[in-house]
């Protein structure tokens, strides 16, 4: 737990992921990638840019990588901010703790591109991904004679306003594409933007980052009322049958963030549809403690953790095939 001088460091960087009732979206925005960039990439990873569907992405290669398995990382920022540059150090980060490589897009954002557009271009890089990974896959499969993980293994990670988007895009998807899905990690995340939603209904509701009063100005400038109670938006709001076969969820979130009730609902929901999903509480957290792990030993010990979904996942197959 980080001394009181440096939590107060850390609130006071954190606060700049969210648009607040009093910002201006080109201030925020510039804010955002100034306070987040960072020039130098974990443990040699290497970046290099890519066209997925028409989309410019991010696409990150750690020196040693699972072939099969790939990252599509959705950003946050409220729906209007947040970018390729302020998620480069993060989604390097994850792609060396996941052996996997991470493709970041530089979706389409509110208020000039309402709506469905960000879930337009992420449905677009999905699209791209899978059909070039599944031909790698299957090319690799047949020099090898091994037909063991013969499909893509595709891991959507998403924070905060992107998991709404992340989410929507899985909702989205036939069978086909979403059983390509191995797993879907989420930070912090958007759930319910639905205007008769407890949190905007109540007096007031907010945590040391940001106010419901907030996210609800976000959601104004993403759509049209009418349009947040759809799943698309806020898959907290998914039928039952919509959530049935949906890929392993893992949720990760701080004690204190006022969103965390729409994460326990949305972990129950899951359950009862058949899917797997756990929720991640850190005692003491904030929303999105994960990016200032200058200040929070707990940001590097939630990555690890991270890191071991997957190398424990891998364990578990190698063990089976021993007995």
């Amino acid at each position: 737990m980080a001394c009181s001088r440096e939590r107060k460091a850390a609130i006071k960087k954190l606060k700049n992921l969210f648009f607040s009732q009093k910002s201006d979206v080109k201030n925020f925005r510039a804010k955002f990638d100034s306070v987040f960039s960072e020039p130098l990439l974990a443990n040699n990873v290497q970046r290099s840019e890519r066209l997925f569907g028409g989309i410019f992405c991010d696409v990150f290669s750690p020196e040693i990588y699972i072939t099969r398995r790939i990252i599509i990382y959705i950003h946050g920022g409220c729906f209007v901010g947040g970018s390729r540059e302020a998620y480069r150090s993060f989604a390097a980060s994850l792609a060396s703790c996941a052996s996997a490589r991470a493709v970041v897009p530089e979706f389409r954002l509110a208020p000039t591109h309402p709506y469905p557009a960000s879930l337009e271009d992420v449905q677009n890089v999905f699209r791209a991904v899978y059909s070039e990974e599944l031909i790698a896959t299957s090319l690799d499969t047949a020099v090898s004679c091994n037909s063991d993980g013969s499909k893509p293994q595709i891991i959507l990670m998403a924070d905060g306003s992107g998991a709404s988007i992340a989410l929507g895009l899985v909702l989205s998807l036939r069978d086909k594409y979403r059983s390509a899905i191995s797993k879907i990690v989420l930070f912090s995340p958007w759930l319910d933007l639905g205007a008769d939603s407890k949190k905007f209904t109540a007096k007031k509701v907010c945590d040391e980052l940001y106010s419901a009063e907030a996210m609800f100005r976000a959601a104004e400038m993403y759509t049209f009322q009418n349009n947040r109670n759809l799943s698309s938006v806020s898959p907290l709001r998914a039928e039952k049958e919509q959530l049935a076969f949906f890929p392993p969820v893992y949720i990760q979130m701080g004690e204190e963030e006022f969103t965390l009730e729409d994460a326990e609902q949305f972990e129950r929901k899951l359950l009862e549809a058949g899917a797997k999903c756990t929720l991640d509480v850190w005692p003491k957290m904030p929303a999105m403690f994960q990016l200032a792990d200058e200040y929070f030993e707990e940001a590097h010990l939630a990555v690890e953790k991270i890191g071991r979904l997957f190398t424990e996942q891998k364990a578990e197959k190698n063990s089976a095939r021993d007995f």
